[in-house]
């Protein structure tokens, strides 16, 4: 049986084979940048880079280095330095322009609708990854903007803190790209995003090379408005984070458990009974995987026995071993009223990681289940969870209506969010993908949804946000853009999209 690291590993030696959607992201999975050198995207005629060469910090200031990133001249990566951040040259303006090209503005890896493109200096945060302080007795801890969540709460647990940061949008990633892309993750139900609390203050390198802390270190404060908001979600087009305060949240027993159902809207019917119930908050996770979906995790080959081809949900149970067994109780009785035929729990701590990681690497399972060539696009829309199974439903037969078939669905079903993992084999079917995700978008706005949930707008979803959000909230997002970035030095290009003509009004 491969192992999701073999799986990884294999991925990263056959070169990038994921879209999203703005373009192909490349592999940072090892070896030579340029050996994975991704074509361009015929669409948009835009690459993306990767950090495995970037050149170890020298001096406390700034300074752009060659990373021989995919063989592209025009592509530099700006590397800030672990201690004693200089702010960037200023002119006359008031406004950094060291060097007379625009700046993208990256925290060590894209997310997935192209926040980064070429042409541009990225910042690499990759050398800022330290946790400064730990105040265990406050429950929050300080670090720099490149420490990987997974990382610190590793740190936290060998240092016999029981604490952890429970925001886990995947694998790998960063605390700068959390809050550039005001992330989210499978602990969404039971504690939220990057948009709640998790973040008390950053501190951000502004255009104008002016660096700030938005606030200090209480659990609340009411002088103002908060500031710290204002950069979570940004995607990087408003100032560089360099260092965050966390909150962080108390470790709770958990048991892994995993139950089918004969379609989407008894899984989703069961959902919402629950989290609706006294005993919702004891739910810290539940995950919709499509029958698609299943299918494709028993063939992959990753796990140690197939699981049944169901629409299915997985959950995470905390609190105590009384608590847990009282909501695992009544967890199962709805179920059943809901027509579940099938409820286990894992019955070890490695069973429980092994159904979990089913979950979480249902992306390579995918990939791997699509045979030779196999490529997927992968985008996320979110809607109210009552039109959940409404929006499923039309997505699949949309996308089998047009061949697209090997399809798998992966949601986090508590809050409404899913993400469609589109598999495709040719350059030809590109079109034929683009126009079902541009379907798929269009019906998620028109249930009172969103174009994405997760992932962020980038430049490939840039042309939904006036349908989304109105005129008058999209020209005063850009008004802010342009208070702080009037130069629009800052990843630009990214976020804010130009006003379509018929809208010109």
């Amino acid at each position: 049986m491969l192992s999701y690291r073999q799986l990884q590993s294999g991925l990263g030696r056959r070169g990038p084979h994921l879209f999203s959607d703005f373009g192909r992201i490349s592999s940072n999975t090892g070896g030579s940048v340029g050996a994975h050198a991704p074509k361009y995207l015929r669409s948009t005629g835009t690459r993306f880079a990767s950090s495995n060469a970037a050149p170890k910090f020298g001096s406390s200031s700034m300074f752009v280095g060659l990373a021989g990133l995919l063989g592209l001249a025009t592509v530099g990566v700006l590397l800030i330095p672990t201690v004693n951040v200089k702010a960037p040259t200023e002119t006359t303006q008031g406004h950094a322009s060291a060097v007379e090209i625009k700046k993208a503005i990256a925290d060590l890896q894209t997310a997935l609708p192209g926040e980064v493109v070429t042409g541009s200096i990225c910042v690499d945060m990759s050398g800022m990854d330290q946790i400064i302080e730990i105040h265990a007795d406050d429950g929050d801890l300080v670090c720099q903007a490149g420490a990987r969540w997974e990382d610190i709460n590793q740190a936290l647990h060998d240092k016999g803190i029981p604490l952890f940061f429970p925001l886990d949008p995947g694998p790998g990633a960063t605390i700068g790209g959390m809050i550039g892309t005001g992330c989210s993750g499978t602990n969404a139900v039971r504690y939220g995003t990057a948009r709640g609390e998790w973040f008390l203050n950053v501190t951000v390198v502004l255009p104008n090379g002016k660096v700030i802390k938005t606030r200090r270190r209480a659990r609340k404060s009411a002088a103002g408005f908060d500031t710290t908001q204002l950069f979570i979600g940004a995607e990087g087009t408003l100032g560089i984070v360099t260092e965050a305060t966390l909150r962080l949240a108390p470790v709770i027993p958990t048991k892994v458990a995993v139950a089918q159902f004969p379609t989407v809207q008894n899984a989703v019917n069961a959902v919402q009974e629950i989290l609706n119930s006294p005993d919702g908050p004891h739910i810290q996770c539940v995950e919709l995987l499509d029958n698609k979906m299943m299918e494709a995790i028993n063939a992959a080959g990753l796990v140690s026995r197939p699981y049944p081809v169901s629409d299915s949900l997985f959950l995470k149970l905390q609190g105590t071993d009384i608590s847990i067994k009282q909501t695992a109780g009544m967890v199962q009785q709805v179920f059943k009223k809901h027509g579940s035929y099938h409820f286990e729990f894992a019955a070890t701590e490695e069973e429980a990681a092994e159904m979990w990681e089913n979950r979480k690497y249902a992306l390579m399972s995918t990939i791997s289940a699509g045979g030779e060539g196999a490529r997927v696009w992968t985008t996320d829309v979110c809607v109210p969870v009552s039109r959940l199974p409404e929006l499923v439903y039309e997505t699949k037969k949309d996308l089998e209506s047009v061949g697209l078939d090997k399809t798998t669905i992966v949601g986090h079903v508590g809050d409404g969010n899913f993400h469609a993992l589109i598999v495709f084999n040719s350059d030809e079917q590109l079109p034929k993908v683009s126009d079902a995700v541009h379907r798929l978008v269009h019906r998620a706005i028109a249930l009172d949804g969103t174009c994405t949930g997760e992932h962020g707008i980038g430049v490939g979803k840039k042309e939904y946000m006036y349908d989304e959000l109105s005129d008058d909230t999209v020209e005063l997002m850009k008004t802010i853009k342009a208070a702080i970035d009037p130069l629009d030095i800052m990843n630009p290009d990214k976020l804010y999209p130009d006003k379509p003509a018929d809208r010109k009004h």
